[in-house]
């Protein structure tokens, strides 16, 4: 059977249905799949797309669901619960694997199979959305810039909209955790928003905290710099009041605690309006230094997580589908370029700090 299809898992989801609703742009028509068959059936009809139902509990059945597709765009998490099912089914029947995750220790976990994937000719893409494609673009860019360098920071700010309930959901399973950043080339736990700095964009200040992001992972991938750092914007009173985490993370990791922070999720609109992502945006930075001293910084503006998010998996599951790939676990930036971030609407470049 030809493997000539890309398929959409969890487009029942609020991403899934966004990436589903953007393909036409990129001249793409994939197959929409997932548990829900209400919610995914009725997007298909609106869209004029193909689906198919089931679940990723049954491996037989998920296996014969991938015999005809080349790619999968993976949406349906937590990727911490849904990521080993999906991974080796697409090592198992020769399909090349994408998600949205944007969680370090999955980054860690599908890092695992990369051998069986070499072995499979599959290529393993975890972080295919906005975690982590503009951070690890921008950490390539920097690493090429200056190859000697020893330390990297990335930073994001966010402006506009707000988080889906699948990304909300994964945050409050890891309430309580703590950060991490990389240090000679080892991966350490690190309080959560343990430093804080300003950055400035577009003339405007703003301050950001560390927190464990995915290029924890993955930009030691990309780069081989063996130091990271990851920030993200956030007010300095909050920053200020993490500095206290350390006695209550026990009550934040209660089942209690979880699942009241769970149902306040669930009472929310599923993600950002339309108007709200098209008011949005973000920026990112980075700087990279090497023992000397010396640095190089970058930064740039694009939009929101989740139209990034939509615009890259298709962009990157149509190279895929023209045969440019690379089998094993890969990074976004690792195979497609420190340039791919301009491939993709709302991205420009800006000058200074």
């Amino acid at each position: 059977m030809e493997k000539n299809k890309i398929l959409v898992y969890g487009a029942n989801g609020y991403t899934g249905q966004l990436i589903a609703r953007y393909a036409a742009s990129w001249e793409l028509q994939p197959v929409l799949a997932g548990r829900n068959a209400a919610v995914i059936r009725q997007l298909a009809g609106e869209l004029s797309l193909p689906s198919r139902i089931f679940s990723l509990d049954n491996a037989d059945e998920l296996h014969r669901q991938l015999e005809d597709v080349k790619v999968v765009i993976h949406a349906a998490g937590p990727f911490i619960h849904t990521a080993r099912q999906m991974v080796e089914a697409c090592i198992a029947t020769g399909t090349h694997y994408m998600d949205i995750n944007g969680d370090l220790s999955v980054f860690e976990f599908i890092r695992s199979y990369d051998q069986q994937a070499k072995e499979a000719g599959v290529m393993l893409l975890p972080g295919a959305g906005f975690d982590v494609v503009p951070t690890d673009c921008l950490a390539l860019q920097l690493k090429e810039q200056m190859p000697d360098a020893t330390r990297l920071q990335l930073a994001f700010v966010q402006l506009g909209g707000q988080i889906s309930h699948g990304t909300a959901t994964t945050m409050a399973g890891k309430a309580g955790e703590g950060g991490a950043v990389r240090e000679k080339g080892k991966i350490v736990r690190k309080p959560l928003g343990q430093k804080g700095m300003w950055l400035r964009f577009e003339g405007k200040p703003f301050h950001v905290m560390t927190i464990p992001w995915g290029d924890v992972s993955t930009a030691y991938h990309t780069t081989g710099i063996p130091d990271i750092e990851t920030y993200t914007g956030m007010k300095p009173l909050v920053f200020y009041l993490l500095k206290a985490q350390f006695l209550f993370n026990w009550l934040l990791r209660t089942k209690f605690v979880r699942q009241y922070i769970q149902r306040k999720i669930n009472a929310r609109p599923a993600g950002p309006s339309d108007a709200q992502r098209a008011k949005a945006r973000t920026y990112v930075w980075g700087k990279v230094q090497n023992v000397a001293g010396q640095s190089v910084t970058g930064q740039f503006v694009c939009s929101d997580g989740y139209t990034l998010t939509a615009d890259s998996c298709l962009a990157l599951a149509k190279e895929i589908l023209k045969g440019y790939f690379r089998p094993g676990y890969q990074t976004p930036a690792a195979v497609y370029g420190a340039d791919f971030i301009y491939r993709l609407p709302g991205t420009r470049a800006l000058g200074g700090e």
